[in-house]
Order: C-alpha cells, then structure tokens, then sequence
C-alpha cells in the first residue's frame, strides 16, 4: 500500500511546517504581526542541533532540548531589541523591520560560517522499518510525528492550563483589558515569542533529521510554507496552523508522488492564492471586518 507511506511521509513534512506555522500564529494572535524572522530562527535551531551532535557528541533529545532553549532565548531577543518600539507604529514598519531582521540573522550567519551546507548525521535514531498494512513506515519518520504530537499536546497544556497561557488568551482577546486586570503585557508578549521559538527551534532539528543537508538560507522556503500553513488554517488559531501544516505537508507528498515534483514548491503558494481568493480567514477562522 504505497498510498499508505506517501501519507505518513506528508504527515511527517507536514508536522515540520505545523510546528514552524505555530510560531507565525502565535504571534500574529497576541501582537497581530507576521514574524518573518521566524524562518530564521528555524534554521539557527537546525545549525544549534547540528554542532550539539557533531561538536558536542550530544544525542538527539539533548539536541533538542538545547536546540529549543537556544532559539527560546533568541526569540526574546529579537522582540525585545527590534519589535518592542513598533508596537504602536504602522504594520508596515513591523513588517520591513521582521524582514530586516531575517536579511540580518541570515548573513550574520554566512559572515561567521559562511554559505556552505552542512550534513546532519545519518544515524541519529535508530534506523528500522515496520510494515503497516503492506507498507512499509520509515521508523524516522514515526520517530517526528510523536514528537511533533507531543509538542502540540504539551503547548495545548501550556495555553489552556497554566498561568501564562491565560495571559497569552487574554492579552489576544484584548490587550488594554488585560492589562488592566494587571497582566504584564511585555512578559506575556516575551514568553509567547519564546515558546514559538522554542518550536521553531525543534522543527530546525527535526528538519536535519529528515532532509540531512541545511544551510545559513534553508529557513526562507520552508518559513514562507509555514506561513501559507498559518494563513490555510486561520492565522491566529493554533489547531488551525496544526492542521495546514499537515494539509500541506500531505499535498506535497502526493503532488511529488504523481511525478510533478518539480511543482511542489509551487503547490503551497498556489493552495496561498486559492486560499485568499475563496476564504482568506482560513479554515478555521471567521470572517471579521477590520477599519484601516
């Protein structure tokens, strides 16, 4: 059943970009902005991993869990020193600044390392194959949807069950009412730009993983597609950005599988423009007017 492990595959991308995407959407819920620097954090967490594995002779849950700490650090500051001033001036300038920053981390990387590629090691994890149903499942790619679950599971915990998930809802429901009832706005603002890093930083690695080679550019194409996986599944909602990062993932997959794999790069901005044209709230978002 070929069809069976063309799926797994798409849902193991996919799991890449939803963790990726929920960075996007997290932030856009609380400070209605979109963090293109976020693709750049991604691949600063896959470069984290790599010298963790290699220089550090770290195992793979080590990696991650410095991976995450790293990039957790770096998103806040990143919203301290460039977003922090902005939050009362024009989208615009949010926006060139977020790309700004993009540009900045890119070749700050390329200025210390340079532009070549490196190669994550291939053994890692263990490497083994199970049959399902006459297909046969890469253990990988299993060993990345449980850990993307378990990820999505534990931020549902953290947004719904604690303190400072309550603050985030809050602070997105209504910013000045929220700090009214004396929630710190900058605290939350800093841990929702945190645990979206954190994320981002876990996707790096496990992207190392499946793909092996990454380089200073590989957060751009990836960055963009989680974003389209924001928007698919309505940005601002994270379940939304959970399921168009899995949508998205599985449409490559198959696009790749009838032999137009040379498209599948150009299926995530075409599922982009269908998406704004037919319902631009996403998914699961709802339609609002907004004054500009």
């Amino acid at each position: 059943m070929e069809w069976i492990q063309q799926i797994v595959n798409g849902i193991s991308l996919g799991s890449i970009y939803a963790l990726i995407a929920l960075g996007y959407t997290m932030v856009y819920g609380i400070i209605k902005l979109i963090n293109f620097a976020h693709g750049d954090v991604f691949m600063i967490g896959s470069f984290v991993g790599f010298f963790a594995i290699t220089g550090w002779n770290l195992g793979f849950f080590p990696a991650l869990l410095l991976s995450m700490t790293v990039c957790a650090i770096l998103g806040v500051i990143i919203e301290r020193v460039a977003y922090k001033r902005l939050r009362n001036s024009t989208r615009i300038a949010a926006l060139i600044t977020a790309i700004g920053v993009s540009l900045l981390i890119e070749y700050v990387v390329i200025y210390f390392r340079g532009a070549q590629p490196e190669a994550y090691p291939k053994e890692i994890l263990p490497a083994k194959s199970f049959e399902l149903f006459g297909a046969k499942i890469d253990s990988q790619s299993l060993y990345i949807l449980l850990i993307t679950i378990v990820l999505m599971v534990l931020l549902q915990f953290i947004v719904h069950r604690t303190k400072i998930g309550k603050a985030m809802r809050a602070v997105s429901h209504d910013q000045d009412a929220a700090q009214l009832m004396g929630i710190n706005v900058d605290t939350t603002i800093s841990a929702t730009f945190a645990i979206g890093s954190a994320l981002a930083g876990a996707a790096g690695v496990i992207f190392g993983l499946y793909y092996i080679k990454i380089d200073p550019l590989m957060g751009i194409i990836p960055g963009l597609k989680a974003f389209i996986a924001a928007v698919l599944g309505g940005i601002g909602i994270i379940p939304g950005a959970m399921v168009g990062g899995f949508i998205l993932g599985i449409v490559e997959v198959i696009v790749s599988a009838f032999g137009f794999s040379s498209w599948r790069d150009a299926a995530a901005f075409i599922i982009l423009i269908l998406i704004l044209i037919f319902r631009p709230s996403g998914i699961f978002g709802k339609n609002t007017r907004e004054k500009v």
